[in-house]
């Protein structure tokens, strides 16, 4: 019975996210109310599937986890992206690099790339469009007609040189793609395997697989060091990686599992593939870089050469077919986003004015990077790496909440759910795109991290009175389920 009640209660998480994959889209922002309470009901729904599973015997733990991960993960394949174009690039840089182009050479609306472009990343205008773009010329075109679709995951936008009217799901198509070579090798790998007509699943089925992996990591990681491997349903049934590895398949998870693939290894001892994983993982995003100070704390040598290494070497072929252009879109996301002027730092900004914010940002990620470093144990290396994680996200603030995957596995191996409090403020900013959202929630998830390190400082002195004996009540029974879990483990 208590196995059966977390499997309905992570197939309840299910429906929601399943429901919000199929009905609801952020492109018009017109459902962002009804996502706000569909998705605050998966995150209770959530909440109270991993409640549940607290009550399933250990020998169902890892075969309820895996059951609700694909439930949960189907589900977020029911529907196209809904809140993010991102894989419509993806896709186009998939298909240029199989057609033997490189993805830093064209942006994507470029003349020259017109014979690649597939009917459902560039949608044909209606009305119109092609008589009257042709009797006009190149320079004029009529504004009477359209593209299908406008505001909802498609833009209406202009050629290059030729300035006819083009319509594209890709957002930004007037720049160079943003994304390191890992990403691209990945892209091209994807699309590989389908034709230039399949649209978006494919992306969604590697976020999928992907996130399984990653699923599969933990239980592996939390049995061998003899933890409690229920922590790992923080990952595989979370509404967050469903609707932002899955639905909308970002490439972050890919840099999520090369993260923790990298600092599994390095935990372990083996530095060297640790850092070939590193090195991958930063060239797939570049954020992951913010897992390695902690990892740094013996022989960081190794790890650092290694890494880099690896990093230029899967650069190289792309730099020598680029040359510059393999910086992309980076220079200029980071002017967009604020984070040359200061503006981006929601909590720093309100203080202090322009570029000091950024100033007083840069020294607070190096003191809280030297501090992880410094405390970091080099075979468990993880609360150090969720603090560092965590704290960045709130100092850097992003406006998407896709950049919080990178937390949750470390919460896990961590076991300090209350980090949880800064993915769901920057989540909530994307459903209320505002600077005082954004301020509140993530002021509030600081609070919450803080009053939750109190308390746990307060419990591990012994709490006193009736707290003291619930956390040795708590104890004891953690030891006993741990020998229980051993036990079944070596039972023929």
């Amino acid at each position: 019975m208590r196995t059966v009640l977390a499997l309905a209660a992570a197939a309840a998480t299910a429906v929601a996210i399943g429901f919000a994959t199929i009905r609801l889209q952020l492109f018009t922002r017109a459902d962002a109310p009804a996502f706000i309470v569909v998705i605050g009901l998966a995150w209770v729904l959530f909440t109270l599937a991993f409640l549940a599973l607290r009550k399933v015997p250990a020998r169902h733990v890892t075969a309820v986890i895996i059951a609700g991960s694909l439930a949960i993960g189907g589900a977020a394949l029911l529907g196209p992206p809904n809140t993010s174009t991102d894989s419509a690039r993806y896709a186009w840089d998939g298909i240029v690099t199989n057609a033997g182009v490189s993805p830093y050479a064209h942006i994507p609306v470029a003349d020259s790339l017109k014979e690649l472009r597939p009917d459902w990343l560039f949608p044909a205008p209606s009305g119109t469009a092609v008589a009257d773009s042709a009797a006009a010329g190149a320079n004029d075109v009529d504004h009477d007609a359209d593209c299908p679709g406008v505001g909802n995951r498609v833009n209406d936008t202009k050629s290059s040189p030729s300035r006819e009217l083009l319509c594209t799901a890709i957002n930004r198509p007037h720049d160079p793609t943003i994304y390191p070579p890992m990403a691209e090798l990945y892209f091209a790998s994807v699309r590989w395997f389908v034709d230039p007509s399949v649209e978006y699943w494919p992306f969604q089925v590697g976020g999928l697989l992907i996130s399984l992996g990653i699923t599969c990591m933990l239980l592996v990681a939390l049995r061998r060091r003899g933890m409690d491997q229920r922590w790992a349903a923080l990952w595989a049934w979370c509404p967050l990686v469903a609707t932002e590895a899955v639905t909308n398949s970002h490439v972050d998870v890919l840099g999520v599992a090369l993260a923790l693939a990298a600092s599994l290894l390095v935990a372990s001892g083996r530095r060297v593939w640790g850092g070939i994983a590193l090195g991958a993982a930063i060239a797939t995003k570049l954020i992951p870089v913010i897992v390695a100070p902690p990892l740094l704390k013996k022989r960081p040598l190794t790890l650092i050469l290694v890494s880099v290494a690896t990093f230029a070497a899967l650069y190289v072929p792309y730099v020598l077919t680029s040359g510059i252009k393999v910086l992309g879109y980076l220079p200029g996301y980071l002017s967009e986003e604020g984070y040359e002027d200061g503006t981006s730092f929601a909590l720093l900004s309100m203080v202090l004015p322009g570029k000091s914010a950024v100033i007083v940002a840069a020294a607070l990620i190096a003191v809280i990077a030297g501090l992880t470093w410094w405390r970091a144990t080099p075979t468990s290396p993880w609360l150090p790496q969720l603090v560092l994680i965590g704290s960045i996200l709130i100092i850097v603030s992003p406006r998407y909440p896709w950049y919080a995957l990178l937390l949750i596995p470390f919460i896990v191996l961590s076991q300090h759910w209350e980090w949880f409090a800064v993915a769901l403020a920057l989540t909530f900013r994307l459903f209320v795109p505002t600077v005082d959202v954004m301020r509140g929630g993530l002021a509030l998830a600081t609070m919450i991290v803080i009053g939750a390190w109190f308390y746990r400082q307060h419990l591990a002195k012994g709490g006193g009175g009736l707290r003291g004996g619930w956390l040795r009540r708590r104890r004891l029974r953690a030891a006993g389920t741990a020998a229980s879990g051993r036990r079944e483990a070596v039972a023929p």
